[in-house]
């Protein structure tokens, strides 16, 4: 914490001088009280009364001007905030393998609701895309900052709503940046500062090569956060006619690194979820050094009105 003012930090001295008085007001009154020489006449004119409670009112208007002296000296911190324009876009693999259900109840469904949740968690600013792939890509919803657009893109998230089997990790990303790129007028000159955040749980089995589109958006210096979702053990089919989908994060990794994102493994439902809270928490933001004064100024205030019903309810009068 820096300030804007700092010679004003001096007023504190007059609050510590202030705190010097009150003890040697309080110290003289002990002195006087001793000298009166009839203590059952003192005990009928001046009862007992908790000491503490008579310290407080004075403790709580000292608090308070210490506060309000730092807030007018103008303190400034660093302050995260929602970046302008700020672009997220959510792509979510519906190939077969996604039916699988090693994750209860199915990968889909539980990719579906931790989805519905991260979305909901992002700042209102956002504009926030939906991409749906297997073996193609599509754009299901393109950035907007109208949730109730999002939510209903992902109800349609469905095995084959894409046309094509197979999972196609690089058109995924391709179709992502070419989403971001339409977000407002200005974003063909202008990009905003955007993120991919790209689940899949097997390797890429048709498009363009992962690797390729992972360089065009390094180049966009779009960053593409990768979750592998599922487990070695998961099957699709039935009966003696199970095949075996084991989640494969190899090319997830890949595309992580290669645009400096970052990699996360889920193997469960919570798992996800808690993937998704920690993504939330790092996109989007950047760090301003802004004015908080007004921090201290309404602590300052809650302390008065403190100070005043505490002078009030126990001794029927103002501080």
């Amino acid at each position: 914490m820096s300030w804007q003012s700092p010679e004003r930090l001096w007023l504190l001295a007059g609050v510590a001088a202030l705190l010097v008085g009150y003890l040697v007001a309080q110290r003289r009154r002990s002195r006087y009280a001793v000298r009166f020489t009839n203590l059952r006449l003192l005990d009928r004119v001046a009862p007992t009364r908790p000491a503490w409670r008579r310290h407080v009112p004075a403790g709580l208007f000292l608090a308070m001007m210490a506060l309000l002296v730092v807030g007018f000296a103008r303190p400034t911190d660093e302050v995260r905030v929602p970046r302008e324009r700020a672009t997220v876009i959510v792509a979510v693999d519906v190939s077969r393998s996604m039916l699988a259900t090693d994750v209860e109840p199915d990968r889909l469904t539980a990719a579906k609701d931790a989805a519905r949740e991260f979305v909901g968690g992002l700042p209102e600013e956002f504009n926030v895309g939906l991409v749906a792939f297997a073996g193609s890509a599509s754009l299901l919803v393109a950035p907007d900052t109208d949730r109730a657009v999002v939510g209903a893109g992902i109800d349609r998230l469905a095995e084959g709503v894409t046309g094509i089997q197979g999972t196609a990790i690089g058109e995924a990303i391709h179709t992502s940046l070419e989403s971001i790129r339409t977000v407002d007028e200005r974003a063909p000159d202008e990009p905003p500062p955007a993120r991919v955040v790209l689940l899949s749980d097997g390797a890429n089995t048709s498009g363009r090569d992962p690797a390729g589109a992972a360089a065009q958006a390094g180049e966009a210096g779009v960053p593409v956060d990768t979750i592998s979702f599922g487990t070695p053990d998961g099957t699709i089919g039935t009966g003696a006619w199970d095949q075996p989908v084991p989640v494969d994060g190899e090319n997830l990794r890949a595309v992580a690194e290669q645009t400096g994102g970052a990699y996360h493994e889920a193997g469960s439902a919570d798992e996800l979820r808690a993937v998704y809270a920690d993504i939330g928490s790092s996109i989007g933001y950047e760090t301003q050094r802004q004015d908080v004064s007004a921090r201290f100024i309404g602590a300052g205030l809650v302390l008065a009105l403190l100070a005043a019903a505490a002078s009030m309810l126990w001794f029927s009068r103002l501080p």
